[in-house]
């Protein structure tokens, strides 16, 4: 085929608009439609949402199938597509723009009742894909249903309020389709909204859409959404405890990487979709995914016995279960919450003078501050302890390896660093970082971390030892009885410590 004759599919050429917002590609929208039962597209009664829809890929991939599967029900082309797109699909744009691109994925015309339209049934411009204006309501600074902030948000009319049909009951859509079951809910959900805080911080939105379609009740959902949900994330508790404990998932999709399924957009933590069928139960089948192959799949129940977190690997369930077999008090009671000296990341001390003679550790920098400063743990001053950044990496347990700072007496540091320790003497603090230093230490982490931030919290499921000795993997493998598979998986999952990833 020659470049002339090159004739690429608009839809896998669309930039995103940001990393909140993420276009599907046909490729990806396909492979979540595979998970829907196929006598669903020969069936000329059952209805199909997207919710959120950015540029209609998965209802144009949705009529493609029912085009062919209806055919004996429909032998003439045209009336086949008029009942696809007046009685089978449905959609809710998420802004103007993107509603507006949905009709031109789906009708093959911005407006509905077009002349070039290939639905000759609609008599309004925008057919089933619905979008209106809709304006957030606001209560103490937020919306009271999607939590968006009053400040950020209360925009010019002219403007985008992202203020999503889907997730706010008085919206019109449903007072226009609230009598209509929808057999299929799927979609790509916005991620999330700036809520107004500082340095441009966020809030997840995404699981409000899960909530909403799983509340209309169709025989199947499928989404695809950020994976931060299963150890962490803010405000996701309470849906990260519906989710473990839904027994109708039936597959959850993985992908650690998340240029796997979206080229150039990176989404710390990666994301997944999964396939929820109304009414099943049981265990769901667990797939895991690095640069688009299957690298591991297991059916499992999402929630282990007395686990509050999703543990993402199949094969760290045993080790997990292995390690907690010894009952051994977590590591992390021996690490600071944040602000261990009291110190937040603006403060980066002084030059040292006869006043200011303790160390002071500030986002790599070293300066120095006078001992009367110190208004939290004062005591730890003079004991030896390690500094450890309490943001690390992306979210990547192969890359993202915790590098201790030995930070010796008459030294303490800002919010940029939790402490390790204190601990009594140089030899006790060097073991430590012996431990620290094993790809056994970092698997464990990686079982809670899956973002950059690694607070106290995310080193939980770490073992105490003995450090009145050094420690190394091979130590730690046989302590624990690991299998050569399971160290085989372990040695592959975490790359080597290097000498300068201590200081």
């Amino acid at each position: 085929m020659t470049i002339n004759n090159y004739n690429p599919d608009v839809l896998s050429c669309i930039a995103n608009l940001s990393s909140d917002e993420v276009f599907t590609s046909p490729q990806l929208a396909n492979k979540m439609l595979d998970l829907i039962p196929p006598h669903f597209f020969c069936d000329p009664t059952k209805r199909f949402l997207d919710p959120c829809s950015k540029s209609g890929v998965f209802l144009r991939e949705i009529a493609k199938r029912l085009i062919k599967g209806l055919a004996p029900h429909f032998p003439d082309l045209q009336e086949r597509l008029n009942h696809i797109f007046t009685k089978q699909l449905f959609g809710i744009g998420i802004t103007t723009l993107t509603a507006q691109l949905s009709r031109r994925s789906l009708y093959c015309s911005r407006e509905a009742n077009g002349e070039y339209s290939v639905c000759t049934a609609f008599d309004d411009e925008n057919g089933n894909i619905f979008y209106r204006t809709l304006s957030h309501q606001w209560e103490n600074g937020r919306c009271i249903e999607c939590g968006a902030s009053q400040e950020v948000f209360a925009r010019d009319e002219k403007l985008e309020s992202h203020a999503y049909h889907f997730i706010h009951s008085y919206s019109p859509f449903f007072e226009q389709y609230n009598k209509m079951k929808f057999d299929v809910i799927i979609g790509n959900p916005p991620y999330q909204l700036s809520d107004g805080g500082a340095q441009a911080s966020a809030r997840p939105i995404y699981q409000k859409f899960v909530a909403q379609a799983k509340a209309l009740q169709p025989e199947y959902l499928v989404m695809i959404i950020p994976a931060r949900w299963y150890a962490g994330g803010k405000g996701l508790d309470e849906f990260r405890a519906e989710m473990l404990q839904d027994r109708q998932i039936r597959q959850l999709h993985d992908f650690p990487n998340s240029q796997d399924c979206f080229t150039g957009v990176e989404i710390k933590g990666g994301v997944c979709y999964f396939l929820w069928q109304k009414g099943s139960t049981g265990e769901a089948e667990i797939f895991t995914y690095e640069g688009n192959n299957l690298v591991s799949h297991a059916q499992r129940y999402l929630q282990e016995e007395n686990l509050d977190i999703f543990i993402r690997s199949n094969e760290a369930v045993e080790i997990y279960h292995k390690v907690k077999g010894f009952n051994e008090v977590s590591f992390n009671e021996w690490i600071s919450s944040r602000k261990p000296f009291g110190f937040d990341t603006k403060f980066k001390g002084y030059a040292k003078n006869k006043d200011n003679t303790v160390k002071y550790y500030a986002n790599k920098a070293i300066n120095y501050i006078s001992r009367g400063e110190v208004s939290v743990n004062r005591d730890w001053i003079d004991r030896y302890k390690l500094f450890v950044p309490k943001a690390i990496g992306s979210g990547d347990g192969r890359e993202d390896l915790v590098k201790p700072i030995l930070a010796e007496p008459n030294s303490c540091c800002s919010e940029t660093y939790l402490v390790f320790g204190p601990f009594d003497d140089e030899r006790t603090a060097r073991n430590v970082i012996s431990y620290i230093q094993t790809k056994f230490f970092h698997f464990m982490l990686t079982i809670k971390k899956n973002t950059q931030d690694a607070t106290k919290k995310v080193y939980e499921f770490i073992p105490m030892q003995d450090f009145s000795q050094s420690w190394n993997d091979e130590k730690l493998y046989a302590k624990y009885g690991l299998t050569p598979d399971e160290i085989a998986f372990i040695e592959a999952m975490i790359r080597p410590m290097e000498r300068n990833d201590v200081e």
